[in-house]
């Protein structure tokens, strides 16, 4: 039969962990948690601008595309971004309308609709823009004419 080992302070094995080695792995992962936490904070809020850049470049970029070499022209103010979805009842008529071009309705990563104007103030043939995290007219809105 194998003789128990006694450890250096004279207890025998034991199963299970002191309070003293919990609290030490509790420090560790405080420090580690401490560390990384700071470098992730702000992160969603460039990755919901980036979305919102993303769609306004491209997603309904592509898709007023499509709809104006189908159509002739891009939707009307007043048909809006709901044109890219259900063919459009008002004046004028897409002939060609061939959608719907988007999925589902167009809104910003934070939870806000896109806003658009055809024709557009910016010297372009439509302006397409995201009113940022306030949904207010501010500096943190996404343009289509800023890039």
């Amino acid at each position: 039969m194998l003789a128990r080992q006694s450890s250096p302070f004279g207890q025998r094995n034991r199963q299970g962990f002191t309070l003293t080695e919990i609290i030490l792995v509790v420090v560790i992962l405080g420090a580690l948690v401490a560390m990384v936490v700071p470098r992730l904070t702000g992160r969603s809020e460039q990755a919901k601008v980036a979305v919102a850049k993303a769609d306004i470049e491209s997603r309904l970029a592509t898709a007023l595309k499509l709809y104006e070499l189908d159509n002739g022209n891009f939707p009307t103010t007043s048909q809006g971004l709901g044109a890219l979805i259900n063919k459009p009842t008002t004046s004028p008529l897409p002939e060609n309308w061939n959608g719907p071009y988007i999925e589902k309705p167009p809104i910003d990563p934070w939870g806000n609709p896109y806003y658009y104007e055809s024709p557009g103030r910016n010297r372009l043939d439509y302006d397409l823009w995201s009113q940022g995290k306030d949904g207010e007219s501010q500096e943190d809105d996404i343009f289509n004419w800023k890039y």
